[in-house]
């Protein structure tokens, strides 16, 4: 594939973007530099690690949301409302602080992804940390292609997705261990593997992964009801569930448990 390329670490995790609009290469890299700087000011305003970041600064008390971003206001109205919808799965303080973050990385791979289709890149990649956000083409009739990795084996996918306007967020054990935090016990959830979530919008299928890890069992439920979103579910103990409409090309490795439809 032809295009503009660029990786970095930011959030503590490898952002990478893919432009593949018939432009001069010095606008791709134009439009490549404005990503790479909204992400790097999401990661100031919203890191749980910077001392000095809007979060962390409302957290501890030492500033008032009037005196934060817009930014923040929008992310905490957006949170608010997933708590009531998720009957309060979702929760921004279920680790006992302030930590929007299993919304925020979406959220702004959604902007950002919003921002250059606006700039007219309408061809374009995201991965934000395995957040994906794709636009358009990888080529001349060619939809993006996003592998789902494997919940036991680091080094391939399980799953490959496929589309040409797509948001891809996956949540699980499988990387960062029980982090995952069930609101209703205040318990890491142990028992759903890998949640992905499919659909138009990053910060939503983020949010809706998450979630479903929170809830555990009852979550397949739950994402079953999401109008517009297609999942693929994996558990603990190697059990796979995959809704009908899911955009994908085929499984590329089984997991261990033969997969059933959600």
């Amino acid at each position: 594939m032809d295009g503009f390329r660029r990786v970095e670490l930011v959030m503590g995790t490898m952002v990478a973007i893919h432009l593949t609009d018939p432009m001069p290469r010095a606008d791709l890299a134009a439009l490549a530099e404005a990503f790479f700087a909204w992400m790097h000011e999401v990661d100031r305003r919203f890191s749980t690690y910077r001392p000095d970041s809007e979060v962390c600064r409302l957290d501890r008390g030492e500033a008032t949301l009037a005196e934060c971003s817009p930014y923040l206001a929008e992310v905490l109205d957006a949170c608010a409302g997933l708590w009531k919808t998720t009957d309060g799965y979702f929760d921004v303080y279920a680790t006992g602080r302030f930590d929007p973050s299993g919304y925020v990385k979406g959220w702004s791979a959604e902007v950002a992804s919003a921002r250059l289709a606006a700039a007219g890149s309408v061809n374009h990649f995201i991965n934000a940390g395995g957040d994906v956000r794709v636009r358009g083409q990888a080529a001349p009739g060619v939809p993006w292609h996003i592998p789902v990795r494997h919940p036991w084996h680091h080094d391939g996918a399980f799953l490959m997705l496929a589309g040409t306007d797509l948001a891809v967020a996956t949540s699980g054990t499988y990387e960062r261990g029980f982090h995952v935090i069930d609101p209703r016990t205040g318990e890491p959830a142990q028992l759903l593997r890998s949640v992905t979530v499919t659909g138009p919008d990053l910060a939503l299928a983020d949010a809706y992964a998450t979630t479903a890890v929170a809830m555990g069992e009852p979550g397949l439920g739950w994402l079953a009801g999401l109008a517009g979103y297609e999942v693929a579910v994996v558990t603990e103990d190697g059990r796979g569930f995959r809704s009908a409409g899911l955009p994908s090309v085929a499984p590329t490795v089984s997991v261990p448990a033969q997969t059933e439809d959600a």
